[in-house]
């Protein structure tokens, strides 16, 4: 940040401003507490920001101003972090394996979209795993560590994640807000009726949620539909006095797009009727662009610290070399997050990164 230096001369007193000195100087005392981004010009972002990296998650350290970036490996056999003081170094830094899967039972395939939190002065990360015998039996897990540095230290199993109804279950994300913490995240309904909603309650703990919860939203609009009935991959932004979760929808491939909710954020977001969807998607494929699925995002700050920024994943290309799961190209991409003037995020989905 910089400071923004101004004096009473800088507002000359002549007939033609009919504005008070007194009014001059609140008008001072006001700017004297405004702050500044440290770029006038944002730098420009080295896109992909990580190869091969879906789900990406990062986490912006205040004190340093350095970040932690984390995401699905491409053969989903592992946890892995790397840290950088650049956005634009992500991409260089080497990777920490921090846990790998087990050989059989619980969390022994499919390891997908890992998020590191930092809650209580200790490091928790939220992943989904399969089982090597039921690959597809995916369930929410979490592991702990009580280390300054989430890339030290041990890292301990804490188990699954325990919903009311056991079915496929993934994407876990945490927030607080107003004193509480919420846990959101991604799960089949009890009827099987579709892939997968998003659910939210509150927590007793950081590897525990309250029971009862409560669905939020449901693939049912036409775009949430598209080869697979999904929506997934919540993440929270709290700005304007509304509280914003992105999520993506339908099959991953260059269907896969990213809608948007929003509550107020005095509202009670336990209660459904608390929660508001956009009817059409805010960011999707754009051939003219080179882009092809975006989704499963996360928020964090720009290098000056303020400057919202949207990480998110997505291919370069249209056709797949497999299928959405064998395909490893969803790279991990970073863009300036723009606001209207309603106070809603921008995500101006025509725009290159």
């Amino acid at each position: 940040m910089v400071a923004l230096t101004i004096s009473a001369n800088d507002f000359p007193e002549n007939e033609a401003m009919s504005i008070s000195r007194t009014t001059r100087l609140t008008c001072l005392a006001l700017l004297a507490t405004v702050a500044l981004p440290v770029f006038a010009t944002p730098p420009n972002i080295d896109n992909p920001i990580v190869l091969q990296r879906a789900d990406p998650w990062i986490v912006h350290d205040d004190e340093s101003g350095c970040y932690w970036f984390i995401g699905t490996a491409a053969e989903f056999d592992r946890i892995e972090i790397r840290h950088a003081c650049r956005l634009n170094d992500l991409k260089l830094a080497e990777p920490k394996v921090v846990w790998r899967m087990r050989e059989s039972g619980p969390m022994s395939a499919n390891i997908w979209a890992p998020e590191l939190h930092r809650i209580d002065g200790a490091w928790y990360i939220y992943f989904a795993a399969g089982d090597v015998a039921k690959r597809f039996s995916i369930r929410m897990y979490v592991l702990s560590n009580p280390n300054d540095d989430p890339m030290s230290g041990e890292w301990k199993e804490e188990g699954q994640i325990e919903t009311p109804w056991d079915s496929f279950s993934l994407d876990a994300t945490s927030f607080e807000h107003r004193g509480k913490r919420y846990l959101s995240w991604a799960q089949m309904d009890e009827d099987r009726s579709y892939n997968s909603a998003l659910l939210i309650a509150e927590m007793e703990s950081p590897t525990r949620i309250k029971q009862d919860v409560a669905v939020i939203s449901e693939p049912l609009l036409e775009w949430e539909r598209l080869g697979y009935k999904v929506n997934e991959g919540a993440a929270v932004i709290i700005r304007n006095g509304k509280v914003f979760m992105a999520y993506s929808a339908s099959a991953t491939d260059h269907r896969y797009a990213m809608g948007l909710l929003w509550a107020d954020e005095n509202a009670d977001l336990m209660d459904p009727a608390s929660w508001n969807k956009l009817p059409e998607p805010v960011f999707t494929t754009e051939k003219s662009l080179g882009r092809y699925g975006p989704g499963h995002s996360s928020f964090t700050v720009a290098e000056d610290g303020v400057t919202d920024l949207l990480i998110y994943h997505a291919r370069d290309y249209r056709d797949l070399k497999g299928t959405p799961l064998t395909d490893p190209n969803r790279h991990a991409r970073a863009r300036y997050l723009y606001w209207d003037e309603n106070g809603f995020p921008d995500f101006r989905p025509a725009e290159a990164d």
